[in-house]
């Protein structure tokens, strides 16, 4: 009877959802009329503005802002940075995912603790840091400078910051699906005679797919728009180490907002592409999941 009941008051809050938490219609209507508002005021606006000052003076002058010589520079090494940090993080985030959610070792809630650091320190401390360690005052700057090897106000101290500011993306995003999933699926390849890198490659990445393209589209996300960071270690050198948020600063202390606004405009477009390919991978994800548990 209770059993009856319960399926009874579920189908029904199914069916009127609003009923089931017991606000009225209007407390509904309010709450997305506030929440449509704040997207409007907040998010819609921005980006419609972004895209306008870009093209208020033409195409021509908007297509002449991207392709001029400094615009292309800070371009490709955006993307350069980017096709560098994301696949290291990759390799980390995959190896840290499997040995906290498939191990269990001294020093695990420190691991997890270390790679969550990036989230609680600011870009422009970590990009300090980086400084203090390889500068031409820095503990390895002498050593640096006598080797003729150059990190700050270089590609790879943007490489460097950029990796930093982005490595817990990919990692936080396995590690709870790895840990959810439990290691039974392995410990099975392994006594059917799998080899570690057959089960990984048959097994476990085969689960963790839909959550490891996740994270690595918002590691690349901000690995293209991260500014703190770079902007301490990059030296802001026209044409050789600024990317392109650097670039839009630059641009814009400059007062010429035509330029500024229509290589934003491009990191813009880059933004919401990341976003609909996020969104997809949701879907997918989702109907994939719905799919498995149905019955046979």
């Amino acid at each position: 009877m209770a059993g009856a009941v319960s399926r009874l008051g579920g189908q029904a809050a199914a069916r009127h959802p609003h009923e089931a938490t017991g606000e009225s219609p209007w407390v509904r209507y309010t709450l997305i009329t506030v929440a449509v508002l704040f997207l409007a005021l907040f998010l819609f606006v921005p980006l419609a503005s972004v895209f306008y000052e870009a093209l208020r003076k033409g195409l021509d002058t908007y297509l002449a802002a991207l392709t001029e010589p400094d615009a292309v520079e800070a371009i490709k090494l955006t993307l350069t940075v980017a096709a560098i940090a994301v696949p290291l993080n990759v390799v980390f985030g995959v190896a840290a995912a499997w040995a906290i959610a498939k191990f269990d070792f001294r020093g695990k809630n420190l691991l997890i603790t270390l790679i969550d650091l990036p989230f609680s320190v600011s870009p422009v401390i970590s990009g300090l840091i980086y400084v203090l360690m390889f500068g031409a005052q820095g503990w390895f700057g002498p050593w640096l400078e006598a080797h003729d090897i150059k990190i700050m106000f270089a590609v790879p101290g943007i490489v460097l910051a950029t990796i930093f500011v982005t490595f817990p993306f990919v990692a936080r995003e396995l590690i709870p699906l790895m840990q959810a999933q439990g290691s039974e699926e392995e410990e099975a390849a392994i006594v059917l005679g799998a080899s570690g890198w057959q089960t990984f490659w048959h097994v476990t990445l085969p689960n963790i797919r839909w959550g490891l393209l996740y994270g690595v589209i918002l590691c690349n996300a901000r690995a293209m728009g991260e500014f703190g960071a770079v902007s301490v270690v990059s030296g802001h050198i026209r044409g050789l180490t600024n990317t392109m948020p650097l670039h839009v600063e630059i641009l814009y202390n400059e007062y010429n907002f035509a330029a500024a606004f229509a290589v934003a405009s491009l990191l813009t477009l880059l933004a919401l592409v990341t976003l609909g390919i996020k969104t997809l991978v949701e879907v997918r994800a989702s109907r994939e999941h719905a799919s498995e548990g149905q019955p046979s």
